[in-house]
């Protein structure tokens, strides 16, 4: 498939209209229920789901689609190994607290890659857009759009580190102990990722539990934005094996000179 300014604007639209969807709810009271793994589930992500779902199928209709609220239809990637890597509402917690961040996530995975992807922040009328080739851009609320770019990191200055709002660890905590002086920012859903692929953060290390639907959209706004997300063995993060929903531990890290890896050691 051939990534193309127009494809990425349909599937920004997409976005778009599933964050108009998940704000209809937010904007009035809502019920919450639980799923079998006890994490939330709301209206917002049920009606964003559905949206999301039929405009793919219509945009492309021969390309799976695996989705964090219908992982039971999704029968593996084309003969290209190509899917489409959704989370209707990432950040369900964060949703159900009111605080903004949270995010609709949008991917296209080809042979493991996340080549294409978009993370729009309701609450912010913001955007995220990226796809191989064409670059990562951030969109504002009055709709300029911008390239976007990590940041280097000046040797001897503190690190910008963002983390989990809802899922801090122990294991992170010595992480960062080894890496050195610290800004820590805690912040919902993918907007970490994000942060990191517009500079705004060095680097972001994730040493607990994420589906593969929470990271594939961002990662491609980071590798467009010259950054990696790397598993703790330093490869990349990838989204070839769907038999296993769960991403290993990983870093999502901007330019600079630290062997990565070896914090985890």
């Amino acid at each position: 498939m051939q990534l193309t300014e127009i494809l990425l604007d349909a599937v920004e639209q997409i976005a778009r209209d599933a964050a108009c969807a998940i704000l209809e709810v937010y904007q009035r009271d809502f019920e919450v229920e639980h799923k079998t793994d006890s994490s939330p589930l709301t209206e917002a992500d049920r009606a964003a789901h559905a949206l999301i779902v039929a405009r793919l199928a219509n945009l492309t209709p021969a390309l799976p689609i695996l989705s964090e609220e219908d992982t039971a239809s999704f029968a593996g990637a084309d003969a290209a190994g190509r899917y489409w890597l959704v989370d209707p509402l990432d950040g369900t917690r964060e949703f159900i607290k009111r605080n903004g961040e949270f995010t609709v996530n949008i991917a296209l995975i080809e042979r493991g890659q996340a080549v294409l992807g978009v993370v729009c922040i309701p609450v912010q009328n913001q955007l995220y857009r990226a796809a191989r080739g064409l670059g990562a851009f951030k969109v504002d609320a009055r709709g300029a759009c911008r390239r976007i770019r990590v940041a280097e990191h000046a040797p001897g200055a503190p690190w910008k580190v963002v983390g989990s709002r809802s899922h801090s660890n122990a294991a992170t905590e010595r992480w960062m102990a080894r890496l050195g002086p610290c800004e820590i920012e805690a912040i919902g859903s993918s907007l970490k990722l994000c942060l990191v692929a517009e500079g705004r953060a060095d680097v972001y290390p994730r040493l607990g539990p994420t589906c593969l639907w929470d990271t594939a959209a961002a990662q491609a706004v980071v590798e467009q934005a010259g950054g990696a997300v790397i598993q703790l063995d330093g490869t990349p993060l990838s989204y070839a094996d769907t038999s296993h929903l769960l991403n290993p531990f990983f870093v999502v890290h901007g330019r600079s000179q630290m062997h990565w890896p070896a914090l985890a050691e």
